[in-house]
């Protein structure tokens, strides 16, 4: 290893522009051996600089000379936990649905800073497949902006303005496969043997079959198994996802090199946070489900040695819908802790909050609470309410069936509820790659449509529209006040209901009910006051309260009130959330002994009574002083 590094090193300072030089070599010092490590382990290198590599060396010494100045100096300065910032709230949309381009975007920054916005993740703005492109995860050229929604120039005017008003900028990069336009997959389509090698490609029908007895199936009704038989190959492709998305070959070091140097290029032009999607995927192994494998951790660890050593202000999200105790190793693990993401998605407390307001068990969250590992020094979890995919309930299987002390809940009734097909249901939703309603798969609609403020706006029922709104808002105080940083949906901080006009596209995906335009005249107009000023209360006591930083442990709380539940962040904050449809009244005299014995009300600034009630799906946030 050590012959491997003096050559690798040699070859990347041969790149390096002089001022420059010093720094740059002084990260590849620290970072360059566990890179290498990692390569070793992936690429079998044998002691020596292969081709790829070479190459890779090159194109990240050209990444640092390229890289602009202020970006350099951010580099520099940027603590490692500057995600851990009571202020840091993250807000999520489509370029194309929240302002048409990204100059439009760019003319909605004082919005979002308004808001409170410190982080905004744009879904993918990439070059995309002509036609059905999967909302733009079907990726046609990973250096160009697609030409519907702007430039590269005009990426690089958001990216700068949105520094100025200190917003990062999360961008996609989709890991797994690229479009079947993208010029590899054109190539391979054609005959090249070279970028055939870029895919995974089979001839044989019995060992497709032998695969798929492994594999799980994401898209089960639209688009069924894991490999698509392409004419012109004579063969088949591996399509997790949809026939036209491409799995990548992540064993291939030609692919590496040139993903890698993509995400480079695009970490020069202001992203400072790459939502890695489907990275669960990235490396096949026969026998196997294909998921989670060790060495789809290594490439994702290779990619952060290499953001270290050319932009190391830049973070890495893993976007890995598992079970919870699948999900944490993305942060790392061993003498990887802490080198891997960053940030990771705490899906299961998403399903499960849902899942507990349907079924008004407070348990069902302080079962996730308590099971939620403290991520390593520097790294987060991302909260979220809604996204742009479905609510996937799978990753509660583990919770719904129950164990010692943890009565277990049906998945397949919370997803009927929330397609609106139970009785008692609110709900304004559908449900997503199942039409059995005794399985579940996941559930479709923007939040405020699926807590039921639409149907009680359109029946004109102030008692209705005032739960529902209620509900929002306790969804809401429950990701903002859990361990990590809060992300909100386009929409949801004034309540945009449900886009019905997608049936009329032409992939009529059913994602595309909770992928509406937004309304820019609603969201200034007065019909959803009480939400919109109950969203910025709540941004604003998350902003004020040292408590609620990221890193702050989390401890959950349960009462003798069944549907009541209590969420502790360190010694002197406790939210407090009924969720249930009946009032409850609560005494102070129910907590544990925390630091302060007396308590205010951060959502209000009062001091709190000692006695209260909370009405049906009510929420206190309190700090003791």
């Amino acid at each position: 290893m050590t012959d491997l590094l003096t050559t690798a090193r040699r070859h990347f300072a041969a790149g390096l522009i002089a001022p420059r030089r010093s720094v740059a070599l002084a990260r590849f010092d620290a970072h360059g051996p566990r890179l290498f490590e990692l390569l070793s382990s992936l690429y079998a290198l044998n002691g020596g600089v292969t081709e790829p590599i070479r190459c890779l060396l090159a194109g990240l010494a050209h990444a640092i000379n390229q890289r602009p100045d202020d970006l350099f100096e951010l580099d520099a300065a940027r603590p490692a936990d500057w995600l851990d910032r009571t202020d840091m709230v993250g807000y999520s949309t489509y370029v194309e649905r929240f302002a048409g381009t990204l100059a439009g975007v760019r003319e909605r920054v004082p919005y979002l800073h308004a808001l409170g916005i410190r982080y905004l993740h744009l879904l993918p703005f990439l070059k995309a497949r002509a036609g059905d492109n999967d909302g733009g995860f079907a990726v046609s050229d990973y250096g160009q902006i697609d030409p519907a929604l702007g430039s590269n120039a005009d990426l690089d005017a958001l990216t700068t303005d949105l520094r100025g008003h200190g917003i990062s900028l999360a961008a996609d990069f989709v890991l797994n496969h690229c479009a079947d336009d993208h010029p590899w997959a054109l190539a391979a389509r054609a005959g090249d043997p070279h970028f055939r090698q870029f895919f995974h490609v089979y001839t044989d029908r019995a060992q497709i079959e032998r695969l798929e007895a492994e594999l799980p199936q994401v898209f089960p009704e639209s688009a069924p198994g894991n490999f698509s038989f392409v004419p012109e190959l004579d063969a088949w492709v591996w399509t997790t996802f949809n026939p036209y998305q491409w799995d990548l070959n992540w064993s291939n070091p030609e692919l590496f090199q040139h993903m890698a140097l993509a995400l480079l290029n695009l970490a020069n032009r202001g992203v400072e946070v790459f939502r890695l999607d489907s990275a669960a995927y990235l490396w096949k192994r026969d026998g196997s489900d294909c998921r989670n494998l060790p060495e789809a951790h290594a490439v994702l660890q290779a990619l952060r040695a290499l953001l270290d050593i050319a932009a190391p202000s830049v973070a890495l999200k893993a976007e890995v819908i598992v079970p919870l105790s699948e999900v944490s190793p993305y942060f790392g693990t061993g003498d990887q802790a802490g080198k891997e993401c960053q940030l990771a998605y705490h899906s299961s407390l998403m399903a499960a909050s849902w899942a507990a307001l349907a079924e008004q068990r407070a348990e069902i969250v302080a079962d996730v609470i308590a099971r939620t590992p403290a991520p390593p020094a520097g790294c987060v979890w991302l909260n979220y309410v809604r996204c742009h995919d479905d609510i996937g309930w799978w990753v509660l299987r583990e919770e719904a069936a129950g164990r010692t002390g943890h009565r277990g809940f049906d998945l397949a009734r919370i997803a009927r509820f929330f397609a609106g097909s139970e009785a008692g249901s609110y709900a304004e939703g559908e449900a997503f790659q199942s039409t059995d309603p005794h399985v579940f798969h996941g559930s479709n609609g923007m939040t405020a449509s699926l807590l039921g403020l639409h149907r009680a706006l359109a029946a004109d029922n102030d008692d209705a529209i005032e739960l529902a709104t209620r509900r929002h808002l306790l969804l809401y105080a429950i990701t903002l006040s859990a361990v990590g940083i809060p992300q909100i949906y386009m929409g949801d901080e004034y309540g945009l209901g449900n886009n019905h006009e997608y049936r009329d596209t032409a992939d009529a995906d059913g994602r595309g009910l909770h992928r509406p335009v937004m309304d820019w005249q609603l969201a200034q107009a007065s019909t959803f006051n009480r939400l919109r000023s109950g969203i910025e209360r709540l941004i604003q006591a998350r902003r004020h309260c040292a408590s609620l930083r990221p890193s702050t442990p989390m401890r959950a709380l349960t009462f003798s009130q069944p549907a009541l539940l209590g969420i502790t962040r360190g010694e002197h904050f406790i939210g407090l959330y009924n969720l249930g449809a009946q009032p409850m009244t609560f005494d102070l005299a129910q907590l544990p002994s925390l630091a302060g014995q007396h308590w205010r009300d951060l959502l209000h600034d009062t001091a709190c009574p000692s006695t209260f009630t909370l009405m049906p799906y009510d929420l206190r946030w309190l700090a003791s002083t």
